[in-house]
């Protein structure tokens, strides 16, 4: 990983209480994660909270369309057609300093629309194939989700059934006396 850009997302409502609170909560995230960048969810209602930590000197991607932290202001679960707002949200973070937007659960089209009107990348989730690059949620790509599988989700294993199989061998093992054994015991 030492390559990799770790991005931290700001917790609900680390960045709600104004800008010099959000300075000092981001400072302290960072310290405590040694992450390089925080993200935080929101566009133009953000976009002063945004810019005073960018010149605070942290890095900031913004997260515009559906926010995970706000789902119960956006009527739960659902892909975010508002296009005029969705375009305002990312032209407000860019203006404001972030240097990369994620998209959420948007129209395919209106992603790439976006990500033609803003100079900063585009990261999708959801948001269909037309953005700067992609990224899924790890428990997500592992197949480890314990319910429903959002439609932009692609399971790349099935891990969720592996851990299953592994919990309930040990748990019966143990139950039975057949765990540890000699081989797993000190003599």
């Amino acid at each position: 990983m030492r390559h990799a850009l770790v991005v931290v997302d700001m917790p609900f409502p680390s960045f709600h209480l104004g800008a010099y609170k959000a300075i000092e909560n981001a400072g302290r995230i960072l310290k405590q994660t040694r992450c390089q960048a925080v993200k935080l969810e929101g566009g133009v209602e953000q976009a002063e909270v945004i810019s005073a930590l960018v010149s605070a000197g942290i890095p900031v991607m913004a997260h515009c369309g559906l926010r995970p932290q706000s789902i119960h202001q956006l009527g739960g679960y659902r892909v975010q057609r508002d296009e005029r707002q969705l375009l305002a949200d990312a032209q407000a973070a860019e203006i404001s300093g972030a240097f990369a937007i994620v998209l959420e659960c948007i129209p395919a089209t209106t992603a790439a629309r976006i990500t033609a009107s803003v100079r900063i990348p585009t990261i999708g989730i959801g948001a269909g194939v037309g953005c700067d690059g992609q990224v899924l949620v790890l428990h997500d790509l592992l197949g480890l989700n314990p319910g429903h599988v959002p439609r932009h989700v692609k399971s790349y294993a099935n891990l969720k059934k592996t851990v299953i199989d592994a919990v309930t061998q040990y748990r019966d093992e143990v139950r039975d006396g057949r765990f540890p054994d000699e081989e797993h015991a000190f003599q």
